[in-house]
């Protein structure tokens, strides 16, 4: 959960995962979309299939222990060289190294290293990890990352590496590690389709097992070409979505939601929402679950936003409707 995420965030998750899934055997049985739903919120949802996947993978091949090997613990799905060092030598005490972006940004400055490679990284935080403390050691340079060694203003003075810190006395701390030039992130434009029916219910279906937002929960979607398209190409494009996922839709009423925007690592998408009424309960391979409180399933951040908006205008038009029938 720490990977991408604050610790601040992080803690509450934390322990109603834990209160979820108190041992590896509840995680590795449970449902993947019980999985993702308890996930919800933390984003990058391919840790949480990882997670599970790993869980099912110890299970089945080590009986439900955790390998201690760190060879072994690299081959449990998900895990790379730092989750594997990190576990290898918090949990059992094995002196390897655990180099997540803290430590990266430690090193590269001890050492007044410009540009660290990964093998340079491994070499140099092998080389440094304490054999008597290994866990300790590694979360103190983790730590010492996040609280003095931060990637701008380093709090120098109160640093203990300060008298063997390279880039503290050449003067280059603020430049290490160099930053690589930021790529100009894509922007996207989807005509989504919130199809409800009499009920108050919304069409919902599961993503791809691969691609963006893989294996979630989410309104029928189509991108549109066109960044400011008219209404007639909107409620096209949505009712076009929503027939290809299986949902029929009705010509008339519908109407256009406020746009909702979602900043992904490699994406700014805009959502354009169109509320559609269903025409029949068909649900083709999605589901049709309360917009009010669409609960159960794991739905992106976006799409709840979304949810939240169709609901409070399904409840308006309805009452509209009814006061002027």
């Amino acid at each position: 959960m720490l990977q991408q995420t604050r610790v601040k965030t992080v803690i509450p998750y934390y322990r109603a995962w834990l209160k979820r899934f108190p041992d590896l055997p509840a995680l590795a049985d449970a449902e993947p979309d019980e999985v993702l739903a308890q996930w919800e919120g933390l984003g990058y949802y391919r840790r949480a299939r990882s997670l599970h996947a790993g869980a099912a993978f110890v299970a089945e091949r080590h009986g439900g222990r955790i390998p201690r090997d760190l060879a072994e613990l690299k081959g449990i799905p998900g895990v790379g060289d730092y989750t594997a060092g990190a576990v290898a030598s918090i949990a059992f005490g094995r002196p390897v190294p655990a180099v997540d972006g803290n430590v990266r940004r430690v090193l590269s400055r001890l050492y007044d290293e410009p540009t660290p490679t990964a093998s340079w990284l491994r070499e140099r935080a092998g080389l440094l990890v304490d054999p008597d403390r290994p866990g300790d050691w590694n979360q103190a340079l983790m730590d010492l990352g996040a609280t003095i060694c931060t990637p701008r203003s380093p709090g120098c003075d109160a640093c203990p590496l300060t008298s063997v810190c390279a880039a503290r006395v050449a003067g280059t701390q603020e430049l290490r590690p160099s930053r690589s030039a930021r790529r100009a992130v894509p922007a996207v434009t989807f005509a989504v389709s919130v199809v409800v029916d009499r009920w108050g219910r919304a069409f919902v279906r599961r993503r791809p097992d691969k691609g963006l937002l893989a294996g979630l929960w989410a309104f029928p979607e189509a991108v549109i070409g066109d960044p400011t398209p008219d209404e007639p190409a909107l409620v096209r494009q949505a009712r076009h979505a929503a027939k290809e996922a299986g949902a029929r839709t009705r010509e008339r009423p519908r109407w256009i939601l406020d746009v909702v925007r979602h900043r992904f690592t490699h994406l700014m998408a805009t959502y354009v929402p169109v509320l559609l009424t269903a025409a029949g309960a068909s649900a083709g391979d999605g589901r049709w679950v309360p917009l009010e409180r669409p609960t159960g399933l794991a739905l992106p951040r976006a799409q709840r936003k979304i949810a939240a908006a169709a609901w409070a205008a399904f409840e308006t038009k309805e009452t509209d409707a009814d006061a002027n029938p």
